[in-house]
């Protein structure tokens, strides 16, 4: 009977230790995602939209489970206030986080020009 709680007991700190892992991806995640949005509107650049858009996705997802999940909802609410206020997102926009996402190097969409800086 020890045996079977204390498996028990132990399963569950390993899973509580699991979900503390995801949800420090997810607040670094959607930390990344905010992160490129601040660094677009600072670069203001001409057809540069893509690359931050992929660019906060892939550092997202590279944190891993959790940053994944929270690129995709971040993007997902983004996506339907632009429904709700008649702004439809580009399908560009749309391929981009997805790109990033997978784990694809954004650079893909980098502007010529674009500073070093980001």
């Amino acid at each position: 009977m020890k045996l079977l709680t204390g498996l028990l007991f132990f399963s569950l700190v390993l899973g509580a230790r699991g979900w503390f892992s995801f949800l420090g991806e997810a607040a670094g995640g959607a930390w990344d995602i905010l992160r490129a949005y601040f660094d677009m509107k600072e670069a203001n650049y001409k057809d540069s939209g893509k690359y931050f858009h992929s660019r906060g996705n892939y550092d997202a997802a590279q944190r891993g489970p959790g940053g994944v999940w929270a690129a995709k909802l971040i993007s997902s609410v983004r996506e339907s206030v632009q429904k709700l206020t008649c702004d439809n997102g580009s399908t560009a926009q749309k391929d981009a986080n997805d790109w990033g996402r997978r784990g694809n190097d954004p650079n893909h969409f980098r502007p010529e020009g674009l500073p070093d800086k980001y």
